[in-house]
């Protein structure tokens, strides 16, 4: 365990974020390629679309029985090998001129995506104090919202003006770089004694984290109902043609909190967890009531930003608090629960969009936020007053 006052290893830390930076790259790449990728494997921009879907369902799969099946394995050796994964798949992807090939090559880089992510918050949270392991965290998760407001235009950009297989190389090239990294900077851990581990359902029973992936899966269906289908929502205010625009405002909101999330999570979980929901409850309010006007569009939008940028830190603390040292096996959950709530927010805002319409979306936020604001007031396990 570090001692109390060590400092925040921050080129461990920074590898771990730069591992998640690579994972959102390239989930989202071909969302912004569709044309340029269509084109050249000759199918449609819907079929090009699966892409995304498949490597979610690649995650949602894999996680839990991933982790269940490495437990006993040394945490650094099993992150390497993740890495190295995405150097593999998105090779496959660079060089593939078939369909079912690349999509295979997807579908095993939610693989990989899904042991990453169910391994990096608990190696955040052994390289560090107690009192250190939200700001750990938090500067772990860096690399998704950086990936989102920065690295998916700079990808775009990059892939229609020199070819969107270049850019899925240099994915390749930067897995592989980070692989060293990782060897020098990251230490080791060993696995749970098989004797000392406890079987997943159990893991489920424990105090807190039940209330923690309820409230998550609320907190993130609501955001992808409206992330997904942006575009026809800002069609009643004309901002449709500035969805990017729109989207940019929404990173960026979403980077400048996450300062303020990790210096605070340690001490103040509660608070955030609940203000963050509050911030999102309002935002909500402030895109029903005043859809048509461009000005309230963008300030709802900066306040889902300042609500939704922390996120992945509060959620992973909480349940990784809630999960001690079975902190991996919490975080499969998570990632399952995480990418459930992302193709339940397709879903569900495709059915609204098709019956209803985009402007009942903030209606349909509030409710799906509303409730989860209770669990999470009253769920004082899985989100305690103060670290623990």
């Amino acid at each position: 365990m570090p001692a109390a006052g060590a400092r925040l290893p921050l080129s461990a830390l920074l590898a771990l974020a730069t591992a998640g930076f690579i994972t959102i790259l390239t989930e989202a790449l071909p969302a912004g390629l569709l044309t340029q990728i269509g084109g050249d494997l000759g199918v449609s921009q819907s079929l090009v679309g699966q892409m995304v879907t498949i490597y979610a369902i690649g995650s949602l799969v894999a996680a839990i029985p991933l982790v269940a099946l490495t437990r006993t394995w040394r945490r650094r050796p099993l992150l390497i090998t993740a890495i190295s994964g995405f150097a593999v798949v998105n090779t496959v992807t660079a060089l593939s001129h078939d369909y079912a090939l690349t999509m295979a090559a997807r579908f095993f880089a939610g693989v990989f995506a899904g042991l990453l992510w169910a391994l990096a918050a608990g190696y955040a949270i052994r390289m560090v104090a107690p009192h250190q392991q939200g700001r750990a965290i938090a500067i772990a998760m860096l690399g998704a919202p950086v990936a989102l407001s920065i690295g998916i235009p700079a990808g775009t950009l990059l892939g229609a003006a020199a070819g969107w297989r270049l850019t899925f190389g240099l994915l390749s090239v930067a897995a592989i770089l980070l692989v060293g990294w990782s060897l020098w900077a990251l230490p080791d851990f060993p696995g749970q004694r098989g004797e000392r581990r406890q079987p997943l359902s159990s893991v489920f029973r424990l105090p807190g984290i039940r209330p923690v992936l309820f409230v998550m899966f609320a907190v993130v269906l609501a955001h992808n109902i409206l992330y997904t289908y942006i575009v026809p929502f800002l069609q009643p205010s004309g901002l449709d043609a500035e969805a990017d625009r729109v989207l940019l405002v929404f990173g960026v909101a979403s980077l400048v909190v996450i300062p303020v999330i990790g210096a605070l999570v340690d001490r103040h979980l509660r608070r955030l967890v609940l203000a963050s929901m509050i911030l999102f409850a309002a935002a909500s309010l402030v895109l029903a009531f005043w859809s048509d006007l461009s000005v309230a569009i963008y300030t709802g939008v900066i306040i889902w930003g300042l609500a939704f940028g922390g996120a992945a830190t509060l959620f992973q603390t909480a349940s990784a608090k809630a999960a001690g040292v079975e902190a991996d096996a919490a975080q499969s959950m998570v990632v399952t629960t995480w990418n459930a709530a992302m193709a339940g927010g397709g879903l569900v805002g495709g059915l609204l969009l098709d019956s209803v319409g985009a402007g009942v979306f903030p209606v349909a936020l509030l409710v799906i936020l509303l409730p989860a604001l209770v669990v999470a007031w009253l769920g004082r396990q899985g989100f305690p007053s103060y670290s623990q």
